[in-house]
């Protein structure tokens, strides 16, 4: 009689651990969607897309409309370093890849014409990198590129210049 009333308590608990599981199922799955309803509304408000910044004219620009300008020297620039710290450099080498159907390559796009703002395009790649320490160029060299794309985009206010290079980094 015992190991019957047994079974049936171990039924009944097992019965009552269905239902509550059950319960906490269907409560669980309706907040995870109005959760994620409530995402979908706020990015479609904001009108956010799963993109990299600077990156949209990336891809879709073939390569047959690209020029390449190269900056004509190595850049040597210093970084930001702790106080006391020694004096951190970094020295690479940058291309700038060039959109040959935009709008403002007339204007600017030529390699004779960038070559005028040489200097300036280095000032603005120097205050860009300048910025950071030799660890965060170390960790994020994709992050950098960016960066220095939006300066020499900010500089010229144009989006012909939509890639950045940096090639042969050298840390001392």
């Amino acid at each position: 009689m015992k190991k019957n009333l047994m079974t049936v308590l171990i039924l009944a608990l097992l019965i009552v651990n269905i239902a509550l599981t059950g319960v906490m199922l269907v409560s669980i799955v309706g907040t995870n969607k109005k959760t994620a309803q409530l995402v979908d509304n706020i990015t479609t408000a904001m009108n956010l897309e799963l993109t990299v910044p600077g990156a949209e004219g990336t891809t879709n620009v073939p390569l047959t409309d690209t020029e390449v300008y190269n900056i004509a020297d190595s850049m040597t620039i210093p970084l930001k370093s702790e106080a006391g710290a020694k004096q951190d450099y970094i020295m690479f080498d940058v291309s700038l890849s060039i959109n040959k159907k935009s709008k403002d390559y007339k204007t600017y796009g030529s390699s004779e014409t960038l070559s005028g703002y040489e200097n300036l395009i280095k000032d603005a790649i120097t205050a860009t990198v300048s910025a950071h320490t030799e660890d965060e160029c170390r960790e994020d060299m994709e992050g950098l590129k960016e960066e220095i794309l939006k300066s020499v985009q900010d500089l010229f206010q144009s989006d012909f210049i939509y890639k950045v290079a940096i090639s042969g980094v050298k840390f001392g």
